[in-house]
């Protein structure tokens, strides 16, 4: 609940800090408006931290940058074409955006960009109330010409005008109704939700890039479920992201499977928890979150019914392939591409240690596999653990707290970061009397598997093993 007694103190707080109160000073001796805008405003009311700080002014780019140049360390204007000019003022980082009044042609979301003349008119162009606020300086007076105010005590994300007309200028905001949903824990109102089912379709004129950039950033709030099932709900998902309302499926009458869907909604959560408790206060392990999301999505291809119940036979590999597609197409870096599809790939591997004790080597071969990537399969095995029956999930979570334990005892005692043969390439060419080439490489793999089977070996012993291996293969 917003305390507005409490909010106006840190609109105040927040006129008064320096990187505000010098801009403010400038553009008043200029004779221009000033206004801080959106989520600052926003975030200083929810009593959240603020980051960014984006102000507005009937001042054209030109006389913007001529203003914040006496004042600012360094400038850019990198935006100037929509009106922005970046600042660095008193160890911040600021922008400045002209008043706007954007028009829309409907079949991109590139606006056609109009300078306004009014802040009023501005912020009614703006995606929702709640960031649809400002505050005037330097007198401090918080103008908010849609309910704003309202909407942020009540917790309701809605748009300052028509939602069909304003989803329908930037389809975008769509995908930004569900961030918020997620970073602020807000409802969204009946009339933007109805409007982003029905203009869903919308969105395919939006490119990949904007739309993996709002999935990143709704990932990486703190509770990223709300979001994802508006997402679902409205269809959006359907036009960016088909596999996870795909994961919705039909559960036969003897419950043979658990709901795939909720379940991948709460490992995600639990994921996040496993997150945050090993790594507080570092930033959103997006690579993590994207693996929880998807780990099962292999599993509406896999889907068998068989007298025993419901199977899912190597929807692990399914999955990697599935995640790997579809992160491509929504153009994610080559690394975050490969990293999550690996640990879609693995995340079965850990519940054949619950069957039977692994011996040291399946131990080794499961940390080579998993490779930089082991304390985020280790988390995302855990939050995989999504059972009722504490039973079950007791002994789940003991085997795991052995197997832990198990590869700190072995990486003490082996170096199992850098699990390598005991000989190289040099020596096993000198061994064996030849060029550097396949029989080199296949030798190479050889070693490295007695090395994972039986740990260290000393150097003859290592050659001896060599010879045999070779003697063998020349018959």
């Amino acid at each position: 609940m917003v305390n507005m007694a409490e909010a106006l103190v840190r609109l105040q707080t927040l006129a008064g800090s320096p990187t505000v109160s010098t801009l403010a000073a400038a553009f008043r001796e200029a004779g221009h408006e000033l206004a801080l805008v959106g989520g600052p405003v926003r975030d200083a009311m929810l009593d959240r931290g603020t980051n960014d700080l984006d102000f507005t002014t009937d001042a054209r780019p030109d006389e913007i940058l001529r203003i914040v140049t006496p004042v600012s360390t360094a400038q850019w204007d990198i935006g100037r074409e929509f009106g922005t000019i970046g600042a660095r003022i008193a160890g911040e980082t600021v922008e400045i955006t002209t008043y706007r009044a954007d028009e829309y042609d409907g079949a991109t979301r590139k606006p056609v960009v109009a300078f306004g003349d009014s802040l009023e008119g501005d912020l009614v162009r703006r995606d929702f109330t709640v960031n649809a606020m400002a505050l005037r300086l330097p007198e401090v007076t918080l103008v908010d010409p849609s309910g704003g105010v309202e909407d942020l005590i009540g917790g309701v994300l809605r748009t300052p005008i028509d939602p069909d007309v304003s989803f329908g200028d930037d389809p975008l905001r769509m995908l930004r109704a569900a961030r918020f949903a997620g970073q602020l824990g807000f409802s969204v109102h009946d009339d933007a939700r109805g409007a982003m089912r029905d203009r869903a379709a919308t969105l395919d004129i939006v490119s990949a890039e904007r739309i993996q950039g709002e999935l990143t950033k709704l990932l990486s709030t703190d509770a990223p479920r709300a979001g994802i099932r508006l997402l679902v709900d409205t269809g959006l998902a359907d036009r960016f992201l088909p596999e996870i309302p795909a994961l919705r499926l039909e559960i036969d009458e003897h419950h043979h499977h658990k709901d795939v869907y909720e379940h991948s909604l709460t490992v995600l959560d639990q994921a996040i928890g496993y997150e945050k408790s090993r790594h507080p206060g570092e930033a959103p392990d997006v690579t993590l979150r994207l693996a929880a999301l998807l780990h099962d999505i292999g599993k509406p291809a896999t889907k068998r019914t068989e007298a025993g119940g419901v199977t899912f036979y190597h929807h692990d590999i399914v999955g990697a392939k599935l995640a790997k597609k579809r992160l491509g197409a929504l153009r994610y870096d080559s690394d975050t591409i490969r990293d999550v599809a690996r640990l879609v790939e693995l995340h079965l591997r850990f519940f054949g240690y619950t069957e039977a004790a692994w011996s040291d080597s399946a131990v080794r071969r499961y940390v080579r596999d998993a490779g930089p990537l082991l304390e985020r399969l280790h988390m995302l095995t855990r939050a995989d653990v999504t059972t009722r029956n504490k039973r079950k999930a007791d002994r789940l979570g003991f085997a795991y707290d052995d197997l832990e334990e198990r590869i700190a005892t072995l990486r003490e005692q082996e170096e199992m970061d850098s699990v390598r043969p005991d000989l190289d390439g040099n020596r096993i060419q000198e061994v064996l009397g030849v060029p550097p080439g396949r029989v080199v490489g296949e030798a190479y793999r050889f070693l490295l598997e007695v090395r994972l089977d039986e740990g260290p070996l000393p150097p003859e012993e290592a050659e001896r093993r060599l010879l045999a291996w070779w003697a063998d293969r020349s018959e």
